[in-house]
């Protein structure tokens, strides 16, 4: 599988369009995008487990169920959550999904829906409803990139990935936008992101590989311990590369499997680089666990400690908040065998043995990309998570989010 060069990673697929256009929802940024199939396309989705759910995972979960996870068009708007907004919040979120559905001519059904921004305040609907045809003029397959901006927030950069792959029958793309920067932790999404492709994929396999890539990518990644009213993944696979991903052959879905998760491990990555105030990428790695959920659960508990993305963030070298988050992540671990390393710096060995350059360990720390590793001494399993350093501007910027 290569990286392909496409810029407009959401169109990178064939029979796909997008767009993005001020609605003036927020003050000056792009903040409606919309993305077509040319074709009735297989669809799947995953949602926020938060229990406020917003109106459009509602709308959207909807949809999925009435059309049999077909899906012709996804409408996003950013700066106005439509969250915690009661019924009139699920008319916005139904009206514009008729919009979409009467611009294009499609069943309303085969439109997904998504939000993100501020919770809690009416979906200024005229503005969105009026940015609409304007949307619907303007798709192209080089829309994808203005695409790709209109769903930011507090983001600082676009999030895009592709990857192609090659079979005898011929090559399909894997295509993602996402955005993210804060509200992030693992619970089943973490963010918006929306993937197309190419490949011809049945709705319910193609749910089955998003929800075994998103455990592998977006359940793993965490900014701040918080997740969204709004989370949504959704991916949308319309065959016009000709490639079928055949459920009878184990060689075909794996290819297809491994590609969507590249496409969302990377998409998440980017997310945490681009988290609230951060400055540094940090990966932790856990080995010699008993099970993977062993490993995953330390790895997620170091990843989400604010002791350890603080010392982190100062380049200190205090492997105790590492080894005290790992301990707490309620499986039974046995302290005495913990080993640390921060880069290729052994801070800690087992029987709390640590005898390390404080020099190298603080150069270790102080990159753009960290790495962590624990290994547990009790088996041969392993996991690994990804978040970022926790500074004095995520405070900065959620201290005033809503002005």
């Amino acid at each position: 599988m290569e990286r392909s060069h496409a810029t407009a990673a959401i169109t990178a697929a064939a029979g796909f369009r997008a767009a993005g256009v001020h609605a003036g929802i927020r003050k000056k940024r792009l903040d409606v995008a919309l993305v077509v199939s040319d074709r009735a396309a297989a669809a799947a989705a995953v949602f926020t487990r938060n229990l406020a759910v917003a109106a459009p995972v509602i709308v959207s979960r909807e949809h999925l169920q009435l059309s049999g996870g077909r899906a012709r068009a996804i409408v996003v708007n950013a700066g106005n959550a439509n969250a915690c907004t009661g019924e009139p919040g699920l008319v916005a979120a139904r009206r514009t999904t008729q919009a979409v559905a009467d611009l294009l001519g499609v069943p309303v059904e085969q439109v997904l829906v998504a939000s993100t921004g501020v919770i809690g305040q009416p979906l200024p609907l005229p503005r969105l409803l009026g940015a609409l045809p304007r949307a619907v003029r303007g798709l192209t397959r080089a829309g994808g990139a203005d695409a790709a901006s209109a769903i930011l927030t507090t983001d600082l950069r676009e999030k895009e990935c592709v990857r192609s792959v090659d079979t005898a029958s011929g090559t399909y793309i894997v295509g993602g936008m996402a955005k993210g920067s804060g509200m992030i932790h693992p619970d089943m999404a973490t963010t918006l992101a929306f993937v197309t492709t190419d490949a011809a994929v049945s709705p319910q396999l193609l749910q089955d590989c998003l929800r075994q890539a998103t455990d592998a990518s977006f359940n793993r990644i965490s900014v701040d311990g918080d997740t969204s009213t709004n989370d949504t993944i959704a991916v949308l696979a319309n065959g016009a590369s000709g490639v079928e991903v055949d459920a009878e052959r184990p060689e075909s879905v794996a290819a297809f499997a491994g590609a969507l998760t590249e496409v969302l491990i990377e998409l998440g990555k980017m997310v945490v680089r681009d988290g609230e105030g951060a400055t540094k990428l940090i990966e932790i790695r856990v080995r010699g666990a008993s099970d993977e959920a062993m490993a995953l659960q330390v790895a997620r508990t170091v990843a989400g400690s604010p002791l350890v993305k603080t010392a982190v963030h100062g380049a200190d070298a205090n492997w105790g908040r590492v080894v005290a988050a790992a301990c707490r992540a309620h499986v039974p671990l046995v302290p005495e065998k913990l080993g640390v390393d921060f880069g290729d710096v052994a801070v800690v060995r087992p029987g709390f043995v640590s005898r390390f350059s404080a020099a190298a360990a603080r150069r270790a720390l102080e990159r753009d990309e960290v790495t962590i590793t624990i290994d547990l001494g009790l088996g041969n399993a392993t996991a690994t998570t990804w978040t970022c350093d926790l500074s004095a501007g995520y405070v900065h910027i959620n201290a005033s989010y809503r002005s």
